[in-house]
């Protein structure tokens, strides 16, 4: 069941077009990682968002676009590793610029290019962004003081471990006995640098400065590569659609959770894969709307 006060997209009115739905931005991806990306392009559109554009290094620009015809790809400049070249950065900038939502870091690699183009987005995009995966270990090369200097509203989804990186301690030390410190540690760095945390993992925890709250839907079987990407695109397409950071990482959360038991209940927690979980959002959406 859901809660009384999960937040609620407005109903969709007839004369409408897709521009009023929001454009969302993706950014991330590298030689082999083209699907994480991917998988988030995907759920942005799956969320709602009327326009989803996919920014990925030239070498697997080819591979990200295959995967769905409704997403626009374009290719910037890479290194030899597959990654982001620095050159991608004034790409980046201009891609992002007419962008309602950002979503920066599935499948983006660990370089030192990719950690200043993440940092630069950090600080300087004016939009609500959101940052996933190796987005989080570029910014967790900084202190909390840096952190908190950023021009517009943003998002962090870390798992665990990454929560871990951002404090400064040893990503392999996460263990489920250390749960309820390293959520009052969130919320302490929520509070610090202004920004809203989704800690994911059983019951995950939304925070911001002065609100949490726990999430209730989801299932082990979540557990595998790629579904974090696939919460990354539904949030973006949620802010999008002008719901507030700490309403979109809720109901986001909360959508997200309840497409995986729904795909749970098709293909079992053993065989269910992140895209069986991007083929079951409209099951949770269709109850969050109604």
């Amino acid at each position: 069941m859901q809660p009384a006060d999960l937040p609620k997209l407005p109903r969709r009115q007839h004369n409408t077009s897709k521009r009023d739905y929001g454009r969302v931005v993706l950014v991330g991806g590298a030689a082999g990682m083209a699907g994480a990306p991917a998988l988030a392009a995907m759920a942005a559109l799956r969320s709602g968002a009327g326009l989803v554009e996919l920014i990925v290094p030239e070498p697997v620009a080819a591979i990200a676009a295959g995967f769905d015809p409704c997403v626009m790809t374009r290719g910037l400049p890479a290194q030899n590793d597959g990654t982001f070249a620095r050159a991608a950065l004034k790409g980046i900038e201009a891609r992002t610029a007419s962008a309602d939502a950002v979503a920066v870091g599935p499948g983006i690699g660990r370089s030192d290019a990719v950690l200043e183009i993440v940092w630069h987005l950090w600080r300087h995009l004016p939009q609500t962004a959101v940052f996933d995966a190796d987005a989080l270990w570029a910014l967790a090369a900084s202190d909390h003081g840096t952190l908190a200097t950023h021009a517009g509203p943003r998002i962090l989804t870390p798992h665990a471990g990454e929560m871990l990186r951002l404090l400064g301690a040893d990503p392999s030390s996460a263990n489920a006995d250390g749960r309820l410190q390293l959520e009052r540690s969130a919320a302490d760095l929520a509070g610090a640098i202004d920004a809203v945390i989704v800690l994911k993992g059983s019951a995950t925890l939304i925070v911001d400065r002065t609100r949490q709250t726990h999430n209730d839907t989801g299932n082990p079987g979540m557990a595998t590569a790629g579904t974090g990407d696939v919460l990354t695109g539904v949030t973006a397409a949620l802010v999008a659609q002008r719901l507030s950071p700490f309403d979109a990482a809720r109901l986001a959360a909360w959508v997200h959770g309840r497409a995986g038991d729904a795909a749970a209940e098709s293909c079992g927690e053993i065989s269910m894969t992140a895209r069986d979980l991007l083929d079951h959002l409209h099951v949770a959406f269709r109850e969050a709307t109604a």
